[in-house]
């Protein structure tokens, strides 16, 4: 099943769907319609009408609009290690993010005051029930399901510390979508296909199968330190391939159109728009 938050008569409507198409709930978005008692059958009951409605890739905002908590994963996969120089991690290297950098799935991406704007490609995982201080099975029974994500990165601003939250948190800068995919149709521990092409040229691919730290051991490891509910998020990390770990870093610019997709799940297609304050050299 997927679940995603459409745009319809001017706001949102929640909307639950499969290869058949889609059915629109009079819930606002899909995380309003998620933590609703009984939200299952009634999904269920919905796709098992033929009546569906056609959507255009526009039509889909960010699935879910209101996370308490949007926790990150960073140096999740050996490749994407190797090329920053830095030993496998022990631990998961967690960092945070806030509702306001979420945004959809083919919305523009506006950059300002960087000229180092980079890609990273994550799989996103939604947290369907509440859990804290969980086992690895307890925390794999309260994922709801898996969407499409990228870090986009002002590494400039990251480099400025050792901390990196300032160069991950820019407002409406962290596509997230199209859709949600129950966790109860797709594994990404067999092996899900990621990549990222920036104007149709790929810059990443990997596997799922390739995390250092799956899903279920970042949810386990999260609700050590914090509660997590019904919508939070937790990104899983990239794979190699960032412009970070090039010779000559190839930094976004605008008008470039960066496409992120993970087999069985879908795409985000998001453009780069530089702002008027933006620096000069970076256009």
């Amino acid at each position: 099943m997927r679940l995603a938050t459409v745009r319809r008569d001017g706001g949102t409507r929640a909307a639950v769907g499969d290869e058949a198409g889609w059915v629109v709930f009079d819930e606002t978005d899909a995380q309003e319609l998620f933590v609703s008692p009984g939200w299952r059958d009634r999904a269920d009951a919905a796709l098992r009408h033929p009546a569906r409605v056609d959507l255009e890739p526009a039509d889909f905002a960010t699935p879910v609009p209101r996370p308490a908590k949007v926790f990150c994963c960073g140096l999740n996969y050996r490749d994407h290690i190797v090329e920053t120089g830095r030993p496998v991690p022990e631990f998961p290297t967690l960092f945070a993010k806030f509702a306001d950098t979420l945004t959809g799935p083919t919305d523009d991406i506006v950059v300002r005051d960087s000229d180092r704007v980079d890609w990273e490609a994550e799989l996103a995982v939604v947290v369907g029930a509440e859990v804290y201080r969980a086992d690895r099975d307890q925390a794999g029974a309260a994922i709801l399901g898996y969407t499409v994500s990228n870090d986009i990165s002002m590494r400039d601003w990251q480099q400025r510390t050792l901390q990196w939250l300032q160069g991950k948190a820019f407002d409406a800068t962290t596509p997230v979508g199209p859709w949600i995919v129950t966790a109860d149709e797709i594994d990404p521990r067999r092996g899900l296909r990621i990549s990222c092409a920036v104007n149709h040229e790929e810059m990443q691919r990997g596997d799922t199968a390739e995390l250092v730290f799956d899903a279920a051991d970042l949810v386990a490891y999260v609700s050590q330190i914090t509660v997590l509910r019904p919508g939070d998020i937790v990104l899983t990390g990239t794979p190699g391939g960032v412009a970070l770990g090039m010779p000559e870093p190839r930094w976004l610019r605008d008008g470039d159109v960066v496409t992120t997709e993970i087999d069985g799940i879908g795409a985000l297609r998001n453009t780069i728009r530089y702002d008027v304050g933006a620096r000069a050299d970076a256009v």
